[in-house]
């Protein structure tokens, strides 16, 4: 076998690898006479047949067969050879096989790009500090009273905070829009639902006033047909309620499984169950701050394979997220819109496993056991939680990755540039609400 190998662009190599012909004419016969003794042809007994007649009949599925095996087999041996480690599935093309001759075939692939990770120690992190305060724990139970609330009808002028019940006819130029008309339409006002203007109209109605909501609509709304329209909302006010908050007492406590009735074991509960996602925010800012740096601190090529397949992978998990479709009505969302964010999962796993790989990590079964038994304090019983996992090889591996990529993401930390800065709760699980 003879191969040689040619750069033609970026990361796309393609190799140009001959077979010799006495091993392309062996590997023909032996095909052939595979054919002859599982092939019925008249006249002849079961590999009895000439051949010549063989040859005539199944030559060209032999030389098919022969021409796929050779560039499987011949293609590998020549990636080990070479120490080329591809991207993706090559795309082969081959050349005809004829009695006697070499037979020769091209594969053109992508490789993954060879670095060395640099700029650790330029990378700047600035980690977030923050604890659960008690005005932060009376926050959160006073947003428990009023994920219970009730409503209850008020004759009072229409208010933020309030909900109202109304009917409204929308119109453009005197005429009707789809989708502009509704009836008994609920809706809490200062939550931001609608179009701007349209519930600062309704603050000071009451029930049963009649009016007119005169608003446009944005410049960059959904609606083709409605961007930066002028309209009017024909509206009648039904219904106008104030939110009624529950007591804190033992019958709003046991709603939240503590049958005790305690308040000190609710606010115990509320607040472990803060500090863990306090915990986990924290983490994900300077985890997401290392790996921007990395990236900006190693810019790479990347294969347009594997950003390809990542691609794929987030349209699916856009698809399944979404509720799946049914049938032929499944959308093609096109490939932009996951473009960027494919690239950069595909970067950021190319620099993180040079990290891995080049400092030799392996999972720490201290770091291991800690992941496992942060996760299992959120269910009821932790142990069993914790003896699942110790019993599960793949979900221990699972664990065993997380374990490795933070270990990965400590070690460049502790090259960075760090610098700490105290901030509230709020700010903190607010920013990793909104990255998620």
């Amino acid at each position: 076998m003879q191969v040689s190998v040619e750069t033609t662009q970026g990361l796309e190599r393609r190799l140009t690898i001959t077979v010799p012909a006495a091993a392309v004419d062996t590997a023909v016969r032996k095909e052939l006479n595979g054919l002859a003794k599982t092939r019925r042809i008249d006249g002849f007994r079961p590999g009895k047949a000439p051949v010549t007649i063989i040859k005539k009949m199944f030559g060209a599925m032999a030389n098919a067969r022969v021409a796929d095996d050779m560039m499987q087999s011949n293609f590998i041996k020549a990636i080990i050879e070479h120490k080329l480690n591809p991207a993706g599935a090559p795309t082969m093309d081959p050349k005809e096989i004829k009695e006697g001759q070499d037979f020769e075939f091209t594969a053109t692939f992508e490789v993954y790009p060879e670095f060395d990770i640099a700029g650790l120690e330029t990378i700047k992190v600035e980690k977030p500090v923050a604890t659960v305060k008690d005005d932060d724990l009376a926050n959160m139970i006073e947003t428990l009273r009023k994920q219970h609330a009730t409503w209850a009808d008020v004759d009072s002028a229409a208010a933020n905070d309030m909900r109202v019940t109304m009917d409204f006819i929308g119109s453009i130029d005197g005429e009707e829009f789809d989708g502009g008309k509704a009836e008994g339409f609920n809706l809490v006002l200062g939550a931001g639902r609608m179009i701007p203007g349209f519930e600062d109209a309704i603050i000071g109605k009451k029930a049963g006033d009649e009016f007119t909501i005169d608003v446009t609509f944005p410049s960059d709304y959904h609606a083709e047909n409605l961007k930066g329209k002028a309209a009017k909302f024909a509206s009648k006010l039904n219904k106008v309620e104030q939110q009624v908050l529950p007591e804190v007492n033992d019958e709003f406590v046991k709603r939240f499984g503590i049958d005790s009735g305690s308040f000190e074991e609710l606010k115990t509960e509320v607040r472990k169950n803060m500090e863990r996602e306090l915990a986990q925010a924290l983490k994900n800012s300077v985890k997401e701050q290392v790996l921007n740096g990395l990236v900006e601190a190693n810019q790479i090529d990347l294969p347009k394979a594997a950003v390809a397949q990542e691609i794929d992978a987030l349209r699916q998990q856009a698809l399944q997220r979404f509720g799946g479709f049914q049938g032929g009505n499944v959308p093609e969302l096109p490939a932009e819109l996951f473009q960027a964010q494919a690239e950069r999962r595909v970067r950021v796993g190319l620099l993180l496993g040079d990290v891995i790989r080049s400092n030799e990590i392996k999972a720490d079964d201290a770091r291991v056991s800690s992941i496992i038994e942060s996760m299992a304090t959120a269910y009821e019983d932790p142990q069993e939680v914790i003896e699942y996992y110790q019993k599960n090889e793949q979900m221990l591996n699972g664990i065993r990755n997380l374990a490795i990529e933070d270990q990965a993401i400590d070690l460049i930390l502790s090259k960075a540039q760090v610098t700490e800065k105290e901030v509230a709760f709020d700010e903190v699980i607010n920013k990793s609400g909104a990255a998620a």
